[in-house]
């Protein structure tokens, strides 16, 4: 299954939303081998990250750092943090994403 949201110009192996309203959502995301989400940050809405498969790469801009987050390991990351996304390893990752609180936005960041 490929799905993304229809505000972003990627493509992933899997997006489903789990709960959405005005301040908050939910999304399980599957990412293939080699798949990745742009850099891009949020102006609001904090990202909590928590793995529940596989590995998932995580490069942080502005504390340029990155981070490899193993299934059981949760990551935060707060608004206006341009951050970038990748499956580096053999088998999917995926990951369940909880974003909040305000207004949801996706601002693509110069890589």
């Amino acid at each position: 299954m490929s799905a993304s949201p229809k505000q972003q110009n990627y493509t992933i192996k899997g997006s489903e939303l789990i709960l959405a309203d005005k301040n908050i959502q939910a999304r399980v995301i599957t990412l293939a081998p080699k798949e990745s989400i742009p850099w891009h940050y949020h102006s609001e809405t904090t990202d909590h990250y928590f793995v529940l498969s596989g590995t998932l790469e995580i490069n942080e801009r502005s504390r340029n750092c990155q981070l490899s987050l193993n299934a059981g390991e949760r990551h935060r990351l707060g608004p206006g943090i341009a951050h970038f996304l990748a499956n580096n390893g053999a088998t999917d990752c995926q990951f369940l994403l909880l974003q909040g609180s305000g207004k949801y936005d996706w601002i693509k960041a110069d890589s």
